[in-house]
């Protein structure tokens, strides 16, 4: 028995004949009966019933043409697979991620998706959550990592992965340096540092401050929250930031807890829902999903 032979037979059952389930394979004819009459002999049975009009199938054809439509769906299924495994060993994926990032360590999953899939080439672009989401939309980025906020437009399509929280950082010697426990409003007097008016950080800095009373004054903006921090430990403000950003190593601050605290996004994946990932992005995405 021969694939081509179950193709034959599935396709003149499919198409309701010989001749066009020949025109439709771009054989002749003759070959597409040949076979046919090649796996009846082979099997002992009839499978199907020839008149001038139509073909129709026997008993044994229909049961035999079920087991048939499940081997060539499972063989098209296994092609399809392999067609994208070829496809993900030679592909590219552009990943966009904010430097904050919760407790996920991403050289760290980029590192071990590199060593399962050393053909694939990635690219890092690192830059605040909305430039990135604009590369998302440009088709430049693939993948985006970073806070998802509760206005994200519908287009996107966001997965969760960690949570994350805020904190409140002072100068090393500032007079509230000691302190281990802050509400926003004892430093409603202080210059402080933040992100540009555009960002999230700003925005929840902004309405944190407005429920308990006031606007607070941002005497120096800057790119990103390293900045933030490396800032503030040069005494030239107060800052809103992430427990991640404040607490890995860097420019000595002082760290407090909030009271209330406000609410950061978590973070997550997120991709454009409109338009299909390739399968090296797929496959990376399903990675970094996995690597909480």
């Amino acid at each position: 028995m021969e694939l081509r032979q179950l193709r034959y037979f599935e396709a003149v059952i499919r198409c309701g004949g010989f001749t066009r389930a020949a025109t439709q394979l771009h054989v002749a004819q003759p070959a597409v009966s040949a076979q046919i009459q090649r796996l009846e002999t082979e099997l002992g049975v009839a499978l199907m019933a020839r008149t001038t009009r139509r073909v129709s199938l026997t008993p044994a054809g229909e049961l035999f043409l079920t087991r048939v439509q499940r081997v060539l769906g499972e063989l098209d299924a296994a092609r399809g697979e392999l067609a994208e495994l070829a496809a993900v060993l030679r592909g590219r994926v552009t990943i966009g991620a904010t430097e904050v990032l919760g407790p996920f360590d991403l050289p760290a999953a980029l590192a071990d998706f590199h060593s399962r899939y050393p053909g694939v080439a990635l690219v890092l672009r690192c830059g605040l959550i909305a430039d990135l989401l604009a590369g998302l939309d440009a088709s430049e980025v693939d993948l985006v990592l970073g806070p998802i906020h509760t206005d994200l437009a519908s287009r996107y399509s966001a997965q969760p992965l960690f949570d994350e929280q805020l904190v409140l950082i002072t100068p090393p010697g500032h007079r509230l340096a000691r302190e281990r426990r802050l509400t926003l409003s004892q430093l409603r007097e202080e210059p402080f540092v933040c992100l540009p008016p555009h960002s999230g950080l700003r925005a929840i800095l902004d309405a944190a401050a407005a429920s308990d009373g006031f606007e607070p004054v941002v005497q120096f903006e800057t790119h990103s929250p390293s900045s933030i921090r490396d800032l503030v430990s040069s005494g030239l403000g107060v800052a809103l930031l992430a427990y991640s950003a404040a607490t890995t190593p860097g420019s000595p601050i002082a760290v407090h807890t909030m009271d209330p605290p406000p609410q950061h996004p978590p973070i997550g994946l997120i991709h454009h829902r409109d338009r299909r990932l390739t399968p090296a992005a797929r496959t990376c995405r399903h990675h970094l999903a996995g690597s909480r």
